[in-house]
């Protein structure tokens, strides 16, 4: 009956009941596993088809791009240009641009492809945390997943510096400037990475070779252990009626899942094409090829980078000088310390909470709703907050200039919420989770106003509830216990006996 616990809406399947009617056999089994229906279960998806886009655009401008930093005279279609010495990497890139029938629309779907794939990996990872898909058994996927984010930027970044027009040059000075802040090695491992003096002639093609083959390499290949290990693992789902730490109920990987996967990857194929065809993206033809003399005004880099920049231009001019040299704090601690530690603290966090909590000890597959654990969906708000005040500082310049306001009250401003902010919007969320508890808890005791009122025999009036019938994914059924003394979260219903195997 469709109300009876345990029941399996039509499609659905629990992945840990065998089958009588297939064959025993290790991929019939795989066919049939259980993917559960969730709009948020996609977003790794998203991840993976725009990873796709951007291997296979990727490989098509391989043919035309020439990692090369020898000095060339323009001579192609672009007439401002013309006449201009520049590398041949940025020559090759005007030439893929504008001399090669579909190149604009390759180079612009590869660029879209990549702010779509870092976007999709971040806000994936998102939904891990403050659901806590992160506990056991899948902590080593959420490190996987870190990891990934870690390539995914510098892989971007290394593509964003290939053209060796003057923004991304600009971009790869910065860079070189936080090498050099590194005390007593930077000098070293600034000749190192470039070969010479900055811009040195190695570096492009040093860059490249990383671009198009160790770092794709390394994400395919974590990419890899990451899909196997969700399907060895299984994943994780909502609660809900038949829905408990010993299944999983979902659509069968085929034909259902595979079919509705497919769809998707056509849709972010299309939109990437859309992207491509019609939203102009780094025109590097407007910024003209790098020269180390110059800088572009108002330049920005792609947002996934525009927190590091935003913390270089929030912390004040610091200096030290120990035993003859300079400690640029001003720059090592923003450009360096400061995203190690985020991700430190990333890599460390499923591990911490849950020894705090004591959930190590068991595996969870149940996912909470975010206002079920107020202290993590308060720590999630607070980095989402402290990273929106460093992006918004990384374009501090334009800012003010649009809004014609003075610059140095601008940063100061920022400075002040980039301490203020995060802890306010701890504060805030917390309180609304346990709000939104206390709301949740009433509905489900005195049940939903009708809107109708009737006078009591004692000459009062009261209105009139009727129980809930609709719930959202994950929502409990019955009035909640109070909440637990340390995580926050209630206790929630008791799950449905898991259906005996046939």
């Amino acid at each position: 009956m469709p109300g009876t616990p345990g029941a399996v809406r039509p499609g659905e399947r629990l992945a840990d009941a065998a089958d009588a009617r297939l064959p025993v056999l290790e991929g019939g089994r795989l066919l049939r596993k259980a993917f559960p229906e969730h709009w948020s279960f996609l977003l790794g998806e998203i991840a993976l088809y725009s990873l796709v886009i951007l291997v296979l655009t990727g490989v098509w401008l391989t043919f035309f791009f020439k990692p090369e930093m020898r000095e060339v005279v323009y001579h192609g279609r672009y007439v401002p240009l013309r006449g201009i010495r520049m590398s041949a990497a940025f020559d090759s890139t005007l030439h893929i641009s504008f001399d090669l029938r579909g190149g604009l629309l390759m180079r612009q779907m590869h660029h879209w492809a990549a702010l779509v794939f870092v976007a999709a990996i971040g806000v994936h990872l998102f939904r891990i945390f403050f659901t806590g898909a992160f506990r056991r058994p899948r902590e080593i996927n959420w490190v996987i997943g870190v990891t990934l984010l870690v390539l995914a930027l510098a892989e971007g970044f290394a593509g964003y510096s290939l053209p060796d027009d003057l923004l991304s040059g600009t971009g790869l000075r910065i860079a070189q400037g936080i090498m050099l802040s590194l005390p007593v090695v930077g000098t070293y491992v600034s000749m190192l990475v470039f070969g010479s003096q900055f811009p040195g002639e190695d570096f492009i093609s040093r860059l490249y070779g990383m671009h198009i083959l160790l770092l794709p390499g390394a994400l395919i290949a974590l990419l890899t252990v990451h899909l196997i290990l969700v399907f060895y693992l299984k994943h994780t789902q909502w609660r809900g009626p038949g829905r408990t730490n010993r299944n999983v109920v979902g659509k069968p990987l085929f034909p259902q899942f595979m079919a509705s996967s497919m769809g998707l990857s056509f849709t972010v194929s299309g939109v990437l094409a859309l992207l491509g065809g019609l939203a102009q993206i780094n025109p590097v033809w407007v910024y003209g090829p790098y020269r180390p003399d110059q800088a572009s005004t108002g330049s920005q880099p792609d947002w996934y980078v525009g927190f590091l920049e935003g913390a270089l231009r929030l912390v004040p001019p610091w200096e030290t000088n120990v035993a003859g040299r300079t400690i640029m704090w001003n720059v090592l601690l923003p450009a360096v310390v400061l995203p190690a530690l985020l991700f430190f603290v990333l890599y460390l966090y499923p591990f911490v909470e849950q020894r705090l909590t004591g959930e190590w000890r068991v595996e969870q597959h149940l996912c909470d709703r975010p206002r079920e654990r107020p202290v993590r969906t308060g720590l999630g708000v607070a980095g989402i907050v402290f990273y929106g005040v460093l992006l918004l500082a990384g374009g501090n310049d334009v800012s003010a200039a649009v809004f014609r306001i003075s610059l140095n009250a601008l940063t100061w401003i920022l400075r002040i919420a980039l301490v203020v902010g995060p802890v306010v919007a701890f504060l805030l969320t917390r309180w609304l989770c346990h709000a939104l508890l206390e709301a949740e808890q009433q509905r489900l005791t005195e049940g939903v106003a009708t809107g109708e009122v009737r006078q009591t025999v004692e000459g009062g009036y009261e209105s009139d509830h009727r129980p809930l019938r609709r719930f959202r994914p994950g929502a409990p059924r019955r009035p909640l216990s109070p909440p637990g003394s340390r995580t926050g979260t209630p206790d929630q219903e008791r799950p449905a006996p898991a259906p005996r195997r046939r």
